[in-house]
């Protein structure tokens, strides 16, 4: 399927992927400032940390799925259906009269989610040429940034003038618009072929997912120690499904995953670099507020707004990358990208303390969110640029898959080491009870005020139980080095190759009449595979 660039309006088109973009986007930042509420509301407390794994679960097991199909069957038709299955669970999550509703209700919105995100920069891809692609994918790069940035302000004020349920009700006219732009504006041209489904793969990669998501959603929580046989299973089944999958679609016909796109150098990098920013990312965003409030004393919704610095930084540092991509090769700034990010976690594990001021670690802040915001642009970009068009779709989407994946992984590992240096850290305070030791876990409840005085600590027990939580926070900051290390080994993978200008004409037309985009392996990273190239 191609664009239809007569037939297209292409400002329409934009402003309908813009919104259905922000929509999904928005949705990951949006509900954590009403959860107090929520819960408060339609309680379920033990209950609602599955109201964040119940969409980032299925969004994960949707997208390579989602991403597959729009390259068989089309973008249109599996854009608009993501839109309406998120704008569907978006009112069921309104009408949520109790946790288990809410948590179902957000596996719906992630489905939709799973073919918003992927589906969006590979019809930006068809869209523009490649001299255009770059200034194009910065600006919907930045829509991450500035979603993060208003999302907590937006499910503040809604809940607190309107309703907690119009944090979902809001995505209602943000969809009908955007739906009514892409059904109207966005036309493809038919390329009629024999389809097969890979109904095989699809079943052993969606199985494969899900264990390995419960294994680390639940592991470690009460009942599924890390150890126990509970535990273990899903994990191992997981890699059991996961060789089962590479064995599937090293035969199907028309696999789910085309696993001879990771020969490409391009690829591969980009999917190891979307792996390691995800738990970068996810270490940032998660432990700087909880050091924050920690050091500071400042109460969750005093923290709401604690990573615009950081969000602003991915914003700027998107918009450069897309505009730079034309000029270097893809390489060249990804290494300038992970050497920041080098320095930025550096400054958070080496340099900050509890006695860094406020304006200083916004600053930190700032550098880990100009070397992050680079890969919501440029890897986009490049893995787009080294497949043929039959694979656009699944490409794209493989770049949302392992950047969730990579997020899970992260708040998991980080989790659990955190938790550990937490606990190793007490055992110096003298005379701490030991059963308030094993009560306090990872010591983030002793962040409100109503926890402490509900366990009658004193006020200088107190102080001292939030040192070894901040020092449990510098401990993590410590470990993430490594990610930006082993980002920068797979940036070097990604070789020579650069933007092709001709690998697209105006408006998706593959490098105009009789011309044929690049092969998956780029220039400059190996042979190519005739296979990918037609007449």
């Amino acid at each position: 399927m191609l664009v239809d660039a007569k037939r297209s309006n292409v400002k329409l088109v934009i402003a309908g992927l813009l919104l259905g973009l922000f929509m999904a986007a928005l949705d990951q930042t949006i509900v954590s400032t009403a959860m107090t509420t929520i819960i408060e509301k339609i309680g379920g407390f033990d209950k609602f940390i599955w109201v964040y794994s119940a969409y980032m679960i299925a969004m994960v097991v949707s997208t390579p799925i989602f991403g597959k199909l729009s390259d068989m069957y089309g973008r249109k038709r599996f854009f608009l259906a993501g839109l309406i299955l998120f704008m569907l669970g978006s009112i069921l999550c309104g009408t949520a009269q109790n946790m288990e509703q809410l948590i179902i209700y957000r596996a719906i919105q992630g489905i939709g989610g799973g073919a918003l995100m992927p589906i969006v920069f590979t019809i930006i891809f068809d869209l523009f040429p490649a001299e255009k692609r770059g200034k194009m994918m910065g600006l919907f790069g930045a829509v991450f940034g500035v979603s993060s940035v208003f999302g907590p302000v937006m499910g503040g004020v809604i809940t607190d003038n309107i309703s907690w349920r119009w944090i979902f009700y809001i995505n209602v006219p943000i969809g009908i618009m955007a739906v009514i732009f892409i059904a109207q504006a966005y036309h493809e041209t038919s390329s009629p072929r024999k389809q097969i489904i890979d109904w095989a793969g699809a079943i052993s990669l969606t199985a494969c997912v899900l264990a390995l998501m419960f294994g680390l959603e639940l592991g470690g929580t009460e009942g599924w120690a890390w150890d126990s046989a509970k535990t273990i299973s899903l994990f191992v089944a997981s890699g059991v499904l996961l060789i089962a999958f590479l064995l599937i679609e090293r035969s199907a016909k028309d696999p789910i995953i085309k696993l001879s796109l990771f020969k490409n150098n391009v690829v591969t990098g980009g999917m190891g670099i979307s792996v390691l920013y995800g738990g970068i990312m996810m270490a940032a965003a998660t432990y700087i507020p909880l050091f924050i409030q920690g050091v500071f004393h400042k109460t969750a919704t005093e923290t709401s707004s604690v990573l615009t610095p950081m969000m602003l930084g991915v914003v700027l540092s998107s918009q450069v990358g897309g505009r730079v991509v034309s000029k270097f090769r893809f390489r060249d700034v990804m290494v300038v990208s992970a050497l920041v990010l080098v320095v930025g976690t550096l400054l958070l594990g080496f340099v900050m303390d509890t006695e860094t001021s406020r304006l200083v670690i916004t600053l930190f802040m700032v550098v880990i969110g100009l070397g992050i915001g680079v890969s919501f642009s440029l890897l986009n970009i490049s893995t787009l640029n080294a497949v043929p068009p039959q694979y656009k779709g699944s490409a794209s989407s493989l770049i949302t898959f392992f950047r969730t994946i990579g997020s899970a992984l992260g708040i998991t590992v980080f989790g659990a080491m955190q938790k550990s240096a937490f606990q190793s850290g007490i055992t110096d305070i003298p005379n701490i009870n030991p059963e308030l030791a094993t009560q306090i876990k990872g010591g983030q409840a002793l962040l409100n005020p109503d926890v402490q005085a509900q366990m009658g600590l004193p006020a200088e027990l107190v102080a001292q139980l939030l040192g070894k939580l901040a020092d449990s926070i510098l401990f993590i900051f410590q470990w993430t080095i490594i990610l930006p290390v082993l980002a920068l080994v797979f940036a070097i993978l990604m070789g020579r190759a650069r933007l092709q200008s001709t690998g697209s004409g105006p408006h998706g037309a593959p490098g105009g009449p009789g011309k044929q985009g690049p092969g998956p392996q780029g220039e400059g990273s190996g042979k190519p595979e005739p296979s990918y190239h037609g007449g």
